[in-house]
């Protein structure tokens, strides 16, 4: 079909027709310009112990993965993931439940990265080649290059011998399959608990740690000291003007609960930022509408979660009275009720309600007033 070193003679359809797929792959590959420089075979003798040895620890590789995928399946359904305090019982086996889901994926997704590229290292014919390139002036391909690239692809198949290598094929695919599972559960498992079960709830995320759980119910402002134990409120005088102090929810009915007081100052949605604009400044703050008195005086209070990804935006500068997000760069203005002025946020901090309660410290009048944090599908800010 080769008229000496001249352009490669195209057969006809019968031809094409009747060609074997070793034919097919030499004819296609002199039609791309392909020189063949080496295409040894990995293992030239079939079925030696060698060969069956090396097919035995790829598959070992793979059944390690289809373990490890199962254990952080396991571990992301049954582990013990519930906060526990450090002084009760049952906090060892909690705080090993994110190292327990780190290890086993890690392990799954290594274990099969290493046997797919031992089989390639070890099955996968070493193929030297050389060839031209060319676009094809554009054209589509005919179909001569259809069926040589079928032929080319199923002898490529061939020559891996992974066709007839059962215990590789079948470990692999377990493997995978169970890895694919677990990173499919991974982000369904935050959907088992249902967030809307009750709206009234304070886990619901319609609310925070600073929603009352019964009315008149007092909830203070509480700084941490780094002692979760520790309760130590705010008073208007303990900020100087240009300040701000990150601070948390705290009930009496909290006082003798060490867990309580824990998880209050752990839990993602409770820290909010009180600050205390100097007197020039907070005679040019413009108030959000309807939220008029939610500020006490010059001291205002505003979640802590950025509205763009939820970071914590805690980087105040009291010369320009702006609020910065380390994560991303979104700037907030504290004088125009915590409005993004620049980065990704597109939505204002909300704002906390606060008051002096008559024992001279900082309450809480109520919880916000619409979910805080980052882009929420029923938010109207």
């Amino acid at each position: 079909m080769s008229s000496g070193n001249g352009p490669e003679q195209r057969p006809s359809d019968e031809q094409l027709a009747g060609m074997s797929r070793e034919e097919l792959v030499r004819l296609g590959a002199r039609l791309d310009g392909v020189e063949i420089v080496n295409y040894p075979e990995p293992w030239p003798v079939k079925d030696t112990k060698a060969e069956k040895r090396a097919q035995r620890v790829i598959a070992l590789w793979f059944v390690l993965a289809t373990l490890a995928g199962l254990a952080f399946l396991g571990a992301l359904i049954w582990w013990p993931s519930e906060y526990v305090p450090p002084s009760d019982e049952g906090h060892s086996l909690y705080s090993l439940y994110t190292p327990a889901l780190g290890i086993t994926l890690g392990v799954s997704v290594l274990a099969l990265s290493i046997g797919i590229l031992l089989y390639t290292k070890r099955f996968v014919p070493n193929e030297l080649a050389v060839q031209q390139r060319t676009d094809n002036m554009g054209e589509g391909s005919a179909e001569i290059d259809r069926k040589t690239i079928v032929a080319q692809l199923a002898d490529s198949g061939e020559r891996s011998t992974i066709a007839r290598r059962s215990m590789i094929k079948r470990t692999a695919g377990l493997g995978a399959g169970v890895l694919g599972l677990g990173t499919v559960a991974l982000p369904v498992a935050g959907f088992i608990k249902d967030p809307w079960d009750d709206p009234n709830s304070p886990d619901s995320l319609l609310h925070t740690g600073w929603m009352q759980e019964y009315p008149g119910e007092i909830v203070y402002l509480r700084r941490n000291t780094g002692n979760s134990e520790e309760i130590s409120l705010v008073r208007p005088e303990d900020l100087d003007a240009g300040a701000m102090e990150t601070v948390f929810p705290f009930r009496e009915s909290e006082r003798d609960d060490p867990h309580a007081l824990s998880v209050a100052l752990k839990r993602g949605d409770n820290p909010v930022m009180l600050i205390r604009l100097r007197t020039n400044d907070a005679e040019a703050v413009v108030k959000r509408q309807g939220q008029e008195d939610f500020n006490y005086g010059t001291y205002y209070a505003y979640s802590k979660i950025c509205t763009h990804v939820g970071c914590p935006a805690s980087l105040y500068e009291q010369q320009t009275n702006r609020l910065l997000c380390p994560c991303h760069q979104s700037q907030f203005d504290m004088l125009q009720y915590a409005k993004p002025v620049f980065g990704p946020a597109t939505r204002a901090l909300p704002q906390l309600p606060i008051t002096v309660h008559t024992d001279g410290y900082f309450i809480a009048r109520h919880d916000f007033v619409e979910p805080i944090g980052p882009a929420y599908w029923e938010r109207k800010s």
